[in-house]
């Protein structure tokens, strides 16, 4: 069946408007009157075939079809490379990385792969088959996990709308409801980790069975990877509030919950 014939000028709008305006393909679709599923079409055909905006003078209509449409066909589903899930799972823990990322770099290296929905189909999947060993199971009010994850927040003077210091943030997480209490510190120190722990009390009305908490130097004296000490002060809290404290190891993520 002889392909249908197609209106270039369409074409070189699409182009126009996704390359060298940068529109989105969205907007694009809706500046050229072209569904966007034939949006998608032009501008994968067109990366596919090295196109960029302008196109070259001797780029006439002719030229261009051959260069849209002799491009040879994407291989099936089951032959495009399959991402190393593993890999992709264990990156997506690192700070600021997106399954997005992830897709653009396995796109770069594998450019008839798959596309970013199929691909995030795909790893759900993957997800689901492993997430029985990756679970953890938490009763209600059971275990409280706490942390200075790291991450500052700026705090400005009010006169200068500089910034004065860079906040430490304490996060408490309840394992069975994901319950969050999260505040703002000056440091790390031991007072503002036990303060944090209290007020986190006082906002819940109450108090868990267990704080799991990372082996940061406030609440861990010796990180020990099989029986880490929980410092003495932090401790004595743990104790007037009935709480038990159990550091988690050392390189076991697992001990978090996911």
């Amino acid at each position: 069946m002889p392909r249908p014939r197609i209106d270039m000028r369409k074409i070189r709008e699409v182009l126009r408007l996704a390359l060298g305006e940068e529109l989105s393909r969205r907007q694009v679709a809706a500046a050229s009157g072209v569904p966007l599923t034939t949006v998608n079409d032009y501008l994968r055909r067109a990366a596919a075939a090295g196109l960029t905006w302008p196109l070259p003078g001797d780029v006439d209509d002719a030229r261009l079809d051959r260069m849209l449409y002799s491009q040879p066909a994407r291989p099936p589903a089951a032959q495009r490379p399959l991402p190393d899930w593993d890999r992709v799972h264990k990156e997506l823990r690192r700070k600021n990385v997106t399954l997005q990322l992830l897709w653009l770099e396995y796109r770069e290296a594998h450019p008839d792969g798959y596309g970013y929905s199929q691909f995030a189909n795909l790893y759900r999947q993957w997800r689901g088959r492993v997430d029985v060993t990756m679970r953890q199971a938490h009763k209600a009010g059971e275990k409280l996990f706490a942390d200075f994850p790291g991450d500052t927040v700026p705090v400005y003077d009010a006169r200068t709308g500089e910034v004065s210091l860079r906040a430490e943030l304490f996060v408490a997480v309840l394992g069975a409801s994901s319950w969050l209490y999260a505040e703002a510190f000056p440091s790390q120190e031991l007072l503002y980790w036990v303060t944090g722990h209290v007020h986190c009390f006082e906002a819940m009305a109450g108090c868990p069975a267990i704080v799991v908490c990372d082996n940061l130097r406030s609440a861990v004296t010796r990180p020990n990877r099989y029986e880490p000490d929980a410092n003495a002060t932090f401790a004595e809290m743990a104790a007037h509030y009935g709480v038990a404290v159990i550091p988690a190891r050392p390189y076991r993520p697992r001990d978090y919950p996911e």
